[in-house]
């Protein structure tokens, strides 16, 4: 069966692969015809090369594919749609790089599996406009109720929560901040009905979008780093992911990068991955795994995975991606720092036995024999542990890495927007499709398996839109609802929105804004070492304190009495809230000379709602009987800032 899809390029490359699973040695029959522009030259075994010496314009290179297969499930090959390049290494003029090498270059030297990869990971394109996020969110409630609800009493659903509740919440799950009072009092009356959507888009469009997720992300990678000095790639891995969050760029593309990164850490953000895990392959590739498939096959690592189908093979064909990647230090940087380099050299010498390190960085990956550990141990051929592809050994760490991405964000790989979209989701919902979040795989069950597919689904059909996922999850009652604690296992998922401990960074920022204060002034006066922004800085002594791992089900998640005492008794923080000249709550008694009026503003700040009836009672009984009001109102500061409503998300 032979399936094409047929564009009018300048230049027509056809290709047939015949049939997908003969050997990988088999050859490639390809016939290249110039219909216009330059001329194929060169071959490289049996396999045209195509050289460019000048600039190629978009859409310029579209080949036409013929793909045989014996399956009747032949696959149509898509588009490769080239943005302008300039040379071979040029990346500068379009912000959509191809999903791996410049084509025409090297893309036809790659073993007939790779071109199978890429076709897959630019199908995407031939599925159709993007689905509305509105209509996504429908359709998302309407699979919940058939699968979960249609059988629950109407008491067992939390009602939609209240405008104010509302607010809180996205500001704090998209912008990592509280809204500031005015906007509370601004959307509760507004009459529009489609505020709601309208805020989503503005918070989206806001660059503390990026700056919040990329510190969600930036926690995810280094967590569980293996390498201490990971955390000197830190900042830049922040700034890199918020400027792609903000600018919205491809989640596929974001992912390609990481598996593809080489340089300087503290320069080049997607390098952490690897620099996290020391460049060692296992480690390198079980995280990476981990975290954009949401597959945990480190487990087959020493033995078969004893709970799902990977066998201790398919663990070290996989880390055969990543023998020649190392990680060296840059001796000729100012600052200490590391770089990510590919090393296809071959070895000088024979390796050191007994060495932990001694596969890193070296041309092929060895499965250790564990009954002879100080034996080289099996050659491994990098190959794909869902499909069982192959890659010739002869290829390069660029052409491995590349062809690794292709396959893990193609369509076709279902894992590669499953492991977003149960992440984002089990953040902004509480609770995941399947948790612990990054323990998915086809041996494991899933809540609402039909609702978690669609999902996928139409993220991979967005063109992996991260923006777009957050629209749709905010637009689903799932969403919505009011918030309330787990009861027990047996409760139905999603009757609610589940309340999340605010991560670290967002705890920090949303004190700053509370206390009207900056993060230098946190430092305190009599250390004027740890008032900068660095690795003693106040932020990060915080973040010490009250990091946890967003990997973990947030169920997990909980506040520590170190963490109680730090927030209760912190000189910073008490400095900070006192009414004097220097403290938070200076401007607001100079303004507001009400009572009551003052009350209702400091509820606002804190917590982004005005005080319920009980708690105005309580509270300016509380202020009348002081006989010092303006301790009074530092008292309350205090007790809201430690409440827990203050701490959690809800």
């Amino acid at each position: 069966m032979v399936e094409t899809t047929t564009w009018k390029p300048k230049l027509s490359l056809e290709m047939q692969l015949s049939p997908l699973s003969l050997p990988l040695s088999a050859k490639i029959r390809c016939n290249a015809v110039a219909k216009a522009g330059k001329t194929p030259k060169g071959k490289v075994g049996t396999m045209y090369t195509v050289e460019y010496h000048s600039t190629v314009s978009y859409n310029s290179l579209a080949p036409r594919f013929a793909l045989q297969h014996r399956s009747p499930r032949a696959l149509v090959l898509s588009v490769f749609k080239m943005p302008q390049i300039t040379g071979e290494n040029s990346r500068s003029n379009h912000p959509r790089q191809p999903k791996t090498l410049i084509f025409a270059q090297k893309v036809l030297r790659m073993a007939p599996f790779t071109l199978f990869l890429l076709a897959c990971s630019l199908a995407s394109q031939l599925q159709g406009a993007t689905p509305s996020p509105q209509e996504t969110a429908v359709q998302v409630d309407q699979f919940l109720m058939q699968e979960l609800f249609k059988d629950v009493s109407p008491g067992e659903l939390a009602d939609t929560t209240d405008d104010q509740t509302f607010l809180r919440r996205v500001w704090l799950d998209l912008a990592g901040q509280l809204p500031p009072p005015e906007q509370v009092i601004l959307f509760v009356l507004d009459k529009d009905p489609t505020k709601r959507e309208q805020l989503v888009d503005t918070l989206l469009s806001d660059q503390r979008f990026g700056n919040n997720w990329a510190s969600y992300w930036r926690d995810v990678i280094l967590y569980r780093r293996t390498e201490e000095r990971a955390i000197f790639s830190a900042q830049a891995l922040t700034d890199y992911l918020s400027d792609h969050l903000n600018a919205n760029t491809p989640w596929d593309q974001v992912t390609s990068e990481f598996v593809t990164a080489t340089g300087n850490v503290r320069e080049n953000g997607s390098a952490a991955v690897i620099m996290a895990q020391g460049g060692r392959p296992e480690e390198t590739a079980a995280e990476l795994t981990r975290i954009f498939m949401g597959i945990q096959i480190q487990c087959a690592q020493c033995h078969d995975h004893p709970y799902d189908r990977w066998r201790r093979e398919q663990f070290h064909e996989l880390a055969a991606f990543f023998p020649r990647v190392a990680v060296r230090p840059d001796r000729s940087a100012m600052q200490r720092t590391f770089v990510v380099v590919a090393n296809d050299r071959p070895a000088r010498r024979k390796r050191k036995q007994n060495n932990n390190n001694r596969r890193r960085g070296t041309p092929e990956h060895h499965m250790p024999d564990l009954d002879n550990p100080s034996a080289e141990g099996t050659l491994m051929v990098p190959a794909l542990f869902t499909t069982g592809q192959r890659l010739e050994l002869d290829v390069t760490d660029a052409e491995r890495r590349a062809a690794l991405a292709a396959w893990m964000t193609s369509p076709e790989n279902e894992w590669f927007s499953k492991a977003l979209v149960n992440r984002v989701w089990s953040e902004m919902v509480g609770e995941g499709f399947r948790e612990p979040i990054d323990d998915l795989g086809p041996d494991r069950e899933t809540r609402a398996p039909q609702t978690f597919d669609f999902l996928s689904r139409a993220f991979t059909q967005s063109g992996y839109d991260i923006k777009w996922l957050f629209k749709t999850i905010t637009a689903t009652q799932a969403y919505q609802r009011q918030s309330r604690a787990r009861q027990n296992a047996a409760e139905v998922p999603f009757a609610a929105n589940r309340p999340r401990r605010l991560r670290a960074d967002t705890l920090f920022d949303t004190l700053l804004t509370v206390l009207n204060v900056t993060e230098q002034s946190l430092g305190g006066r009599r250390n004027p070492a740890r008032r900068g922004r660095g690795r003693n800085g106040p932020r990060a002594v915080f973040n010490k304190l009250f990091e946890y791992d967003p990997s973990e089900p947030q169920a997990s998640v909980t506040g520590s009495i170190p963490q109680a005492l730090a927030l209760m008794n912190s000189a910073a923080i008490h400095r900070s809230a006192r009414s004097g000249r220097d403290g938070g709550l200076a401007s607001l008694l100079q303004n507001i000379p009400d009572n009551q009026d003052l009350l209702t503003e400091i509820y606002l700040k804190c917590l982004a709602r005005e005080p319920s009836p009980h708690e105005q009672t309580t509270c300016l009984l509380h202020i009348k009987q002081t006989q010092n009001p303006l301790q009074a109102f530092e008292d309350i500061l205090w007790a809201l800032i430690n409440s827990a409503e203050f701490q959690y998300r809800t």
